[in-house]
């Protein structure tokens, strides 16, 4: 009964934050469940240190959520497979270069500025890091969250051509993100020694690669399953197994299941639809996707802010946070510039546009949940405060000020809101 009662409780928070924005509120949602479990969170936090009993039991049932399996290997392919079936593919085909360069690129030059900065800074405050723990922050907050960013990018009226490049890239990125994470964390549990340049490429072939290749193979098994019948009932439920056979077994290969996902997405949301499907089905699908999502969103970020209750964040914490946050700004900054610039001659890119990407790429869930599978032995508490000042930061300053700025840059779509999701 503890696994449902832990689970009864983010839903019926999620539920009540999501009527209490809607209803009052009125922020794009995933700000509005952010701000609200935060705000909560902090409530609970200082009734605990009142003595209020109930306060423990709450906070007991939140220490038992695995945050990092929970996001990683059940939340995110479906979240990540959700967001991808609404993608204009060719849209996204015509705009690889400059989303791939982001993607890949981008974010290895980010992790690398990052690390840098921090290693130099944390002294200055008294605290001291190996380079290698600095390089596993680096990774896990460079990679800008699909789940936010078009949990944000819904309520944004913005550009298809940016749009394209934002969701394209914070799709993808993810992706590469966690397969730096990984190489890093095993040079930092095993060391440089036996982490040599073979065995970190084979990872990243068989993790990276594998993923894609394993994407691309159960996306045409499912799409031609779809196009074979005409009864939506069935279909859904084949793209539902897509998403959870694929997840499991990318686990078994070990390659990248979130790659995986959203290359099967793409296949089933451009072939699928398009060839596949019947109307009926295709309205089905997007109905039972679109609930999905919002209730997992939902979850997502109510439980990233009731992890508040169980996180110890001192003042130190708090200033690296808020240089940290000034840092990662400044490595996206370049990181995207750097790579765009070099394909100047192919891709539109200009100041505006550039000012945008730089401050729609925002940090969620995924550099939470890589920063909770860091075991004791390495600075935890740390990168995990850290990381949750610059994640706070992004979603809801970042968050809400992304549709004003494009407005603002003359980048908004005035035909309507934007469609990626």
């Amino acid at each position: 009964m503890e696994l449902y009662n832990t689970f009864a409780l983010i839903v019926v928070a999620a539920a009540l934050f999501g009527y209490i924005n809607y209803r009052f509120l009125r922020l794009p949602s995933t700000i509005g469940l952010m701000v609200l479990a935060l705000v909560s969170s902090l409530l609970v936090v200082g009734l605990g240190r009142l003595g209020v009993s109930w306060v423990l039991a709450v906070s007991q049932l939140v220490r038992t959520i695995d945050f990092h399996t929970v996001l990683m290997q059940v939340m995110l392919s479906f979240l990540l497979f959700a967001g991808a079936i609404h993608v204009d593919v060719r849209a996204l085909g015509q705009e690889r270069g400059a989303v791939g360069a982001m993607a890949v690129v981008g974010t290895l030059l980010s992790t690398v500025l990052v690390a840098g900065a921090l290693y130099w800074l944390l002294p200055l405050v008294g605290l001291q890091a190996h380079f290698i723990y600095c390089l596993l922050f680096g990774a896990l907050i460079s990679p800008t969250d699909p789940i936010a960013v078009l949990g944000i990018l819904k309520e944004a009226r913005i550009a298809p051509n940016l749009e394209i490049r934002i969701v394209g890239e914070s799709l993808f990125n993810d992706g590469i993100a966690v397969v730096v994470f990984v190489s890093l964390f095993q040079i930092a549990q095993y060391g440089a020694e036996q982490a040599t340049p073979g065995v970190i490429g084979a990872l990243f072939l068989r993790e990276a690669v594998g993923g894609v290749l394993l994407g691309i193979v159960l996306g045409y098994i499912t799409f031609w399953a779809l196009r074979s019948i005409d009864n939506y009932k069935v279909e859904v439920l084949l793209t539902l197994a897509l998403v959870m056979g694929t997840t499991a077994l990318a686990t078994l290969l070990h390659t990248s299941g979130p790659l995986a996902v959203v290359v099967a997405g793409l296949i089933v949301g451009d072939k699928g639809r398009a060839q596949g499907m019947s109307d009926l089905t295709r309205e089905y699908l997007d109905k039972f996707w679109e609930i999905l999502d919002e209730i997992l969103n939902a979850v997502l970020f109510v439980l990233i802010g009731l992890e508040m209750l169980v996180l110890d964040i001192n003042r130190t914490i708090l200033l690296v946070g808020a240089v940290a946050i000034v840092v990662v700004l400044l490595a996206r900054l370049v990181s995207v510039a750097l790579p765009l610039g070099l394909l100047r001659r192919r891709y539109s890119f200009d100041r505006p546009t550039l000012r945008v990407l730089t401050w729609g790429g925002l940090r969620g869930g995924i550099s939470v949940a890589l920063a909770l599978s860091l075991p004791e032995s390495m600075p935890r508490d740390l990168i995990v405060g850290v990381t949750y000042v610059v994640v706070i930061f992004s979603i809801i300053v970042q968050g809400l000020t992304i549709g004003p700025l494009v407005k603002k840059l003359g980048l908004s779509n005035s035909a309507g809101p934007a469609s990626a999701h």
